[in-house]
Protein backbone atom coordinates (compact mmCIF):
# COMPACT_ATOMS: atom_id res chain seq x y z
CA UNK A 1 0.00 0.00 0.00
CA UNK A 2 1.30 3.46 -1.22
CA UNK A 3 1.33 5.91 2.16
CA UNK A 4 0.42 9.03 0.42
CA UNK A 5 0.64 12.50 2.46
CA UNK A 6 -1.26 15.83 1.16
CA UNK A 7 -0.17 18.48 2.87
CA UNK A 8 -2.28 21.08 4.19
CA UNK A 9 -0.20 24.36 4.21
CA UNK A 10 -2.02 27.78 5.31
CA UNK A 11 -3.63 29.34 2.30
CA UNK A 12 -3.98 26.44 0.53
CA UNK A 13 -6.51 26.66 -2.32
CA UNK A 14 -8.98 24.03 -1.30
CA UNK A 15 -9.94 22.69 -4.61
CA UNK A 16 -6.67 21.16 -5.70
CA UNK A 17 -6.25 19.57 -1.95
CA UNK A 18 -9.99 18.28 -1.96
CA UNK A 19 -9.98 17.56 -5.71
CA UNK A 20 -6.54 14.93 -5.12
CA UNK A 21 -7.95 13.51 -1.69
CA UNK A 22 -11.48 12.34 -3.66
CA UNK A 23 -9.70 11.32 -6.89
CA UNK A 24 -7.31 9.14 -4.80
CA UNK A 25 -9.29 7.71 -2.37
CA UNK A 26 -11.66 6.48 -5.31
CA UNK A 27 -9.41 4.65 -6.58
CA UNK A 28 -9.43 2.84 -3.44
CA UNK A 29 -13.46 2.68 -3.74
CA UNK A 30 -12.51 0.99 -7.51
CA UNK A 31 -10.06 -1.90 -5.72
CA UNK A 32 -12.65 -2.59 -3.03
CA UNK A 33 -15.08 -3.02 -5.78
CA UNK A 34 -13.33 -5.41 -7.64
CA UNK A 35 -12.48 -7.55 -4.18
CA UNK A 36 -9.09 -6.30 -3.57
CA UNK A 37 -7.35 -4.70 -0.87
CA UNK A 38 -6.97 -0.50 -1.45
CA UNK A 39 -3.80 0.03 -3.18
CA UNK A 40 -3.59 3.71 -1.13
CA UNK A 41 -3.51 5.15 2.56
CA UNK A 42 -4.30 8.73 1.81
CA UNK A 43 -3.75 11.35 5.02
CA UNK A 44 -4.21 14.88 5.23
CA UNK A 45 -0.54 16.47 6.88
CA UNK A 46 -0.08 20.24 8.29
CA UNK A 47 1.70 22.05 10.47
CA UNK A 48 -1.15 21.80 12.97
CA UNK A 49 -4.34 19.75 13.31
CA UNK A 50 -6.77 22.73 11.89
CA UNK A 51 -5.39 24.80 9.29
CA UNK A 52 -6.96 27.82 7.65
CA UNK A 53 -7.30 27.22 3.83
CA UNK A 54 -8.77 29.45 0.41
CA UNK A 55 -8.12 33.07 2.38
CA UNK A 56 -9.97 32.05 5.50
CA UNK A 57 -13.08 30.94 4.46
CA UNK A 58 -12.77 27.23 5.11
CA UNK A 59 -10.58 24.88 7.89
CA UNK A 60 -8.98 21.83 7.09
CA UNK A 61 -8.35 18.83 9.85
CA UNK A 62 -5.41 17.36 9.51
CA UNK A 63 -5.06 13.70 9.90
CA UNK A 64 -1.33 14.05 10.98
CA UNK A 65 1.18 16.79 11.59
CA UNK A 66 4.36 16.40 9.88
CA UNK A 67 6.60 15.23 13.43
CA UNK A 68 4.10 12.44 13.57
CA UNK A 69 4.86 11.23 10.09
CA UNK A 70 8.21 9.15 10.03
CA UNK A 71 8.27 8.04 6.29
CA UNK A 72 5.83 8.54 3.49
CA UNK A 73 5.93 7.42 -0.15
CA UNK A 74 4.43 10.27 -2.18
CA UNK A 75 3.55 13.91 -1.02
CA UNK A 76 1.84 16.28 -2.17
CA UNK A 77 1.71 19.88 -2.21
CA UNK A 78 -1.75 21.62 -3.38
CA UNK A 79 -1.60 25.47 -4.71
CA UNK A 80 -1.33 28.13 -2.44
CA UNK A 81 -2.39 31.89 -2.67
CA UNK A 82 -1.94 35.27 -1.29
CA UNK A 83 1.32 36.72 -1.52
CA UNK A 84 3.20 34.22 -2.52
CA UNK A 85 6.58 35.47 -0.76
CA UNK A 86 4.84 35.53 2.43
CA UNK A 87 2.85 32.18 2.39
CA UNK A 88 6.30 30.41 1.32
CA UNK A 89 7.31 32.19 4.72
CA UNK A 90 4.16 31.29 6.93
CA UNK A 91 4.72 27.31 5.58
CA UNK A 92 8.36 27.07 5.73
CA UNK A 93 8.62 24.57 8.66
CA UNK A 94 7.44 22.14 6.33
CA UNK A 95 10.63 22.71 4.02
CA UNK A 96 13.28 20.47 6.17
CA UNK A 97 10.55 18.07 6.46
CA UNK A 98 9.99 18.32 2.94
CA UNK A 99 13.83 17.72 2.13
CA UNK A 100 14.16 14.84 4.77
CA UNK A 101 11.30 12.59 3.23
CA UNK A 102 12.99 13.21 -0.33
CA UNK A 103 16.18 11.83 0.40
CA UNK A 104 14.36 9.18 2.78
CA UNK A 105 12.80 8.29 -1.05
CA UNK A 106 9.53 10.25 -0.71
CA UNK A 107 8.11 11.24 -4.26
CA UNK A 108 7.07 14.78 -4.16
CA UNK A 109 4.35 16.74 -6.47
CA UNK A 110 3.53 20.14 -6.39
CA UNK A 111 0.12 21.53 -7.86
CA UNK A 112 0.29 24.67 -9.64
CA UNK A 113 1.34 27.14 -7.19
CA UNK A 114 2.77 25.26 -4.27
CA UNK A 115 5.72 24.59 -7.29
CA UNK A 116 6.76 27.95 -5.35
CA UNK A 117 7.22 26.08 -1.64
CA UNK A 118 8.84 22.89 -3.51
CA UNK A 119 11.54 25.39 -5.29
CA UNK A 120 12.10 26.48 -1.56
CA UNK A 121 13.40 23.40 -0.39
CA UNK A 122 16.47 22.96 -3.14
CA UNK A 123 15.05 20.23 -4.52
CA UNK A 124 14.81 21.28 -7.83
CA UNK A 125 17.63 22.91 -8.31
CA UNK A 126 18.50 22.43 -11.79
CA UNK A 127 15.37 20.23 -12.75
CA UNK A 128 12.51 21.00 -15.02
CA UNK A 129 9.12 22.39 -12.98
CA UNK A 130 5.88 23.61 -13.97
CA UNK A 131 3.44 26.13 -12.20
CA UNK A 132 0.62 28.66 -13.42
CA UNK A 133 1.85 30.82 -16.52
CA UNK A 134 0.89 34.37 -14.47
CA UNK A 135 3.71 33.81 -12.30
CA UNK A 136 6.32 32.29 -14.35
CA UNK A 137 8.16 36.06 -14.07
CA UNK A 138 7.60 35.95 -10.49
CA UNK A 139 8.72 32.07 -10.29
CA UNK A 140 11.91 32.60 -12.50
CA UNK A 141 12.91 35.90 -10.10
CA UNK A 142 12.94 34.05 -7.00
CA UNK A 143 14.18 30.68 -8.38
CA UNK A 144 16.57 31.47 -11.25
CA UNK A 145 18.22 27.68 -10.87
CA UNK A 146 15.47 26.01 -11.64
CA UNK A 147 14.49 25.61 -15.25
CA UNK A 148 10.93 26.59 -15.76
CA UNK A 149 8.60 25.16 -18.30
CA UNK A 150 5.57 27.77 -18.49
CA UNK A 151 3.93 25.29 -21.61
CA UNK A 152 4.03 21.93 -19.76
CA UNK A 153 1.02 20.66 -17.75
CA UNK A 154 3.22 18.23 -16.27
CA UNK A 155 6.90 17.33 -15.13
CA UNK A 156 8.14 14.24 -14.20
CA UNK A 157 11.89 14.20 -12.79
CA UNK A 158 14.21 12.29 -10.26
CA UNK A 159 10.60 11.62 -8.20
CA UNK A 160 10.09 15.30 -8.47
CA UNK A 161 6.64 15.97 -9.82
CA UNK A 162 4.86 19.29 -10.92
CA UNK A 163 1.79 20.49 -12.66
CA UNK A 164 0.72 23.61 -14.41
CA UNK A 165 -2.05 26.56 -13.86
CA UNK A 166 -5.34 25.79 -11.63
CA UNK A 167 -7.08 22.80 -13.07
CA UNK A 168 -4.41 21.14 -14.49
CA UNK A 169 -3.66 19.34 -11.36
CA UNK A 170 -5.86 17.01 -11.98
CA UNK A 171 -3.83 16.05 -15.47
CA UNK A 172 -1.04 15.28 -12.78
CA UNK A 173 -2.86 13.51 -10.14
CA UNK A 174 -4.02 11.11 -13.25
CA UNK A 175 -0.72 10.31 -14.56
CA UNK A 176 0.41 9.49 -10.75
CA UNK A 177 -2.68 7.25 -10.62
CA UNK A 178 -1.45 5.48 -13.91
CA UNK A 179 2.07 5.48 -12.54
CA UNK A 180 0.84 3.48 -9.52
CA UNK A 181 -2.56 2.03 -9.98
CA UNK A 182 -2.33 1.26 -13.64
CA UNK A 183 -3.54 2.44 -17.25
CA UNK A 184 -7.20 0.89 -16.77
CA UNK A 185 -7.84 2.67 -13.42
CA UNK A 186 -6.44 6.35 -14.21
CA UNK A 187 -8.90 5.89 -17.57
CA UNK A 188 -12.16 4.64 -15.29
CA UNK A 189 -10.72 7.41 -13.24
CA UNK A 190 -10.77 9.57 -16.00
CA UNK A 191 -14.54 8.62 -17.00
CA UNK A 192 -15.89 8.66 -13.44
CA UNK A 193 -14.25 12.80 -12.94
CA UNK A 194 -15.01 13.46 -16.43
CA UNK A 195 -11.13 14.71 -17.15
CA UNK A 196 -10.00 14.84 -20.09
CA UNK A 197 -6.50 12.99 -20.49
CA UNK A 198 -3.73 13.18 -22.33
CA UNK A 199 -3.18 17.08 -21.94
CA UNK A 200 0.69 17.65 -22.10
CA UNK A 201 0.71 21.77 -23.09
CA UNK A 202 -0.92 24.59 -21.36
CA UNK A 203 0.72 26.92 -24.25
CA UNK A 204 -2.67 27.61 -25.61
CA UNK A 205 -3.72 29.53 -22.37
CA UNK A 206 -0.83 31.47 -21.84
CA UNK A 207 -1.63 35.35 -22.36
CA UNK A 208 1.64 36.94 -22.69
CA UNK A 209 2.98 39.36 -20.06
CA UNK A 210 5.80 40.75 -20.51
CA UNK A 211 8.47 40.84 -17.35
CA UNK A 212 8.74 44.50 -16.88
CA UNK A 213 9.45 43.53 -12.73
CA UNK A 214 12.94 44.71 -13.34
CA UNK A 215 14.84 48.19 -12.96
CA UNK A 216 16.79 48.37 -15.96
CA UNK A 217 14.79 51.34 -17.91
CA UNK A 218 16.50 51.30 -21.22
CA UNK A 219 15.16 47.56 -21.66
CA UNK A 220 11.88 48.81 -20.27
CA UNK A 221 11.54 51.30 -22.57
CA UNK A 222 12.77 48.97 -25.61
CA UNK A 223 10.21 46.63 -24.16
CA UNK A 224 7.42 49.45 -24.16
CA UNK A 225 8.57 50.43 -28.16
CA UNK A 226 8.44 46.58 -29.66
CA UNK A 227 4.38 46.30 -27.96
CA UNK A 228 3.77 49.72 -29.56
CA UNK A 229 5.17 48.67 -32.98
CA UNK A 230 4.91 44.98 -33.39
CA UNK A 231 3.47 45.17 -36.64
CA UNK A 232 7.08 47.10 -37.88
CA UNK A 233 10.02 45.38 -38.64
CA UNK A 234 12.31 45.75 -35.88
CA UNK A 235 15.53 45.15 -35.23
CA UNK A 236 18.16 44.79 -32.45
CA UNK A 237 20.62 47.26 -34.05
CA UNK A 238 17.47 49.60 -33.89
CA UNK A 239 16.93 49.24 -30.68
CA UNK A 240 20.55 49.31 -29.78
CA UNK A 241 20.66 52.47 -31.60
CA UNK A 242 17.74 54.11 -29.99
CA UNK A 243 18.98 53.85 -26.27
CA UNK A 244 22.53 54.20 -26.86
CA UNK A 245 23.56 50.57 -26.37
CA UNK A 246 26.00 47.99 -27.82
CA UNK A 247 24.54 45.17 -29.68
CA UNK A 248 25.76 42.31 -27.25
CA UNK A 249 24.91 44.67 -24.43
CA UNK A 250 21.30 44.77 -25.39
CA UNK A 251 20.79 41.95 -25.79
CA UNK A 252 23.07 40.57 -23.03
CA UNK A 253 20.26 42.94 -20.60
CA UNK A 254 17.32 42.54 -22.34
CA UNK A 255 17.77 38.54 -21.68
CA UNK A 256 18.48 38.80 -18.49
CA UNK A 257 15.91 41.47 -17.86
CA UNK A 258 12.98 39.62 -19.72
CA UNK A 259 13.87 35.76 -20.30
CA UNK A 260 13.42 36.54 -23.93
CA UNK A 261 15.91 37.37 -26.56
CA UNK A 262 15.06 40.45 -28.16
CA UNK A 263 13.25 38.04 -31.14
CA UNK A 264 11.74 36.23 -29.35
CA UNK A 265 10.49 38.82 -27.35
CA UNK A 266 8.80 40.48 -30.82
CA UNK A 267 8.21 37.49 -31.65
CA UNK A 268 5.98 36.94 -28.54
CA UNK A 269 4.39 39.69 -28.56
CA UNK A 270 3.00 39.44 -32.39
CA UNK A 271 1.76 36.53 -31.44
CA UNK A 272 -0.29 37.41 -28.73
CA UNK A 273 -1.63 40.15 -30.80
CA UNK A 274 -2.48 37.55 -33.42
CA UNK A 275 -4.30 35.60 -31.03
CA UNK A 276 -6.27 39.09 -29.70
CA UNK A 277 -7.64 38.98 -33.48
CA UNK A 278 -8.40 35.23 -34.47
CA UNK A 279 -10.68 35.58 -31.17
CA UNK A 280 -12.21 38.86 -31.33
CA UNK A 281 -12.22 39.52 -35.52
CA UNK A 282 -12.96 37.66 -38.84
CA UNK A 283 -10.17 38.52 -40.07
CA UNK A 284 -8.73 35.45 -42.46
CA UNK A 285 -5.64 34.34 -41.15
CA UNK A 286 -3.64 36.01 -43.62
CA UNK A 287 -5.17 39.19 -42.57
CA UNK A 288 -4.32 38.97 -39.51
CA UNK A 289 -0.62 37.17 -40.14
CA UNK A 290 0.20 40.88 -42.12
CA UNK A 291 -1.84 43.09 -39.75
CA UNK A 292 0.92 41.89 -36.89
CA UNK A 293 3.98 42.22 -39.26
CA UNK A 294 4.79 38.88 -40.46
CA UNK A 295 4.56 38.28 -44.44
CA UNK A 296 5.92 34.64 -44.29
CA UNK A 297 2.63 32.18 -44.08
CA UNK A 298 4.74 29.10 -43.20
CA UNK A 299 7.07 31.27 -40.84
CA UNK A 300 4.01 33.19 -38.98
CA UNK A 301 2.00 29.84 -38.66
CA UNK A 302 5.20 27.46 -37.72
CA UNK A 303 5.71 30.18 -34.50
CA UNK A 304 2.28 30.38 -33.78
CA UNK A 305 2.00 26.57 -33.58
CA UNK A 306 5.26 26.64 -31.25
CA UNK A 307 4.42 29.25 -29.30
CA UNK A 308 0.42 28.26 -28.61
CA UNK A 309 0.43 24.38 -29.33
CA UNK A 310 -1.78 24.85 -31.85
CA UNK A 311 -2.23 26.23 -35.82
CA UNK A 312 -3.93 29.41 -36.03
CA UNK A 313 -6.91 27.82 -37.62
CA UNK A 314 -7.44 25.25 -34.38
CA UNK A 315 -6.80 28.44 -32.21
CA UNK A 316 -10.01 30.29 -33.59
CA UNK A 317 -11.94 27.42 -33.70
CA UNK A 318 -11.05 27.14 -29.89
CA UNK A 319 -11.75 30.56 -28.84
CA UNK A 320 -13.24 32.50 -31.30
CA UNK A 321 -15.93 34.68 -29.50
CA UNK A 322 -19.71 34.06 -30.98
CA UNK A 323 -19.96 37.99 -31.04
CA UNK A 324 -16.76 38.27 -33.21
CA UNK A 325 -17.73 41.13 -35.66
Amino acid sequence: MKHISILVPKRAILGSLEGSRQLLTQVNQFFLAAGKDPIFKVELVGLTMETAVSGGLFTVNANKVIGEVRKTDLIIIPAIDGNISEEVENNKEFLPWLTQQYNNGAEIASLCMGAFLLASTGLLAGKKCATHWMFANEFRKMFPDVNLVTEKIITDEQGIYSSGGAFSYLNLILYLIEKYAGRDIAILSAKVFAIEMERNSQSSFIIFQGQKDHADDPIKKAQEFIEKNYQDKITVEQLASMFALGRRNLERRFKKATANTVAEYIQRVKIEAAKVSLETSRENVNEVMYNVGYTDTKAFRTTFKRITGLSPIDYRNKYQREYAT
